[in-house]
């Protein structure tokens, strides 16, 4: 009986046990010629759609989650490039009490190795060549 479908319980039920809601006897499964036959399960419709969002913010939303999840996709590898004092804000950012390393950004050597540049520090007209090659 409890493996049956709600609407197939409660059309195997009587009228009479139905409104005296004490359910004392277990129904039997034959049906009498006074109970209707039980109705065949039918899913429930889909819900619609009650969001509204229009075109364009669901295009805006689609484009933010894109970006996200290219972001968690690998870890940023920069490549440190030190010009003066700031530098060693960034080294301490690398170091083991800042510890960049535990959130997947770890500095590398060479821009072949890296995902990124950080230039640090006060870029000059005597660097500028330097850092462009």
């Amino acid at each position: 009986m409890a493996l049956l479908p709600r609407a197939a319980r409660l059309a195997l039920l009587s009228t009479t046990q139905r409104s005296s809601s004490l359910h004392t006897t277990l129904p039997t499964l034959t049906p009498s010629s006074s109970s209707p036959s039980p109705t065949p399960y039918a899913r429930p419709p889909p819900p619609a759609s009650t969001t509204g969002l229009s075109n364009t913010a669901e295009y805006v939303i689609s484009k933010v989650d894109d970006l996200i999840n290219w972001a968690r996709r690998g870890s940023i590898w920069p490549m440190t490039f030190g010009l003066a004092c700031c530098a060693v804000e960034m080294m301490h950012a690398g170091a083991a009490r800042y510890d960049f390393d535990r959130f997947g950004v770890i500095f590398r050597p060479s821009p072949r190795q890296s995902d990124c540049m950080i230039v640090a520090g006060t870029l000059t007209n005597k660097m500028a060549p330097a850092l462009r090659k």
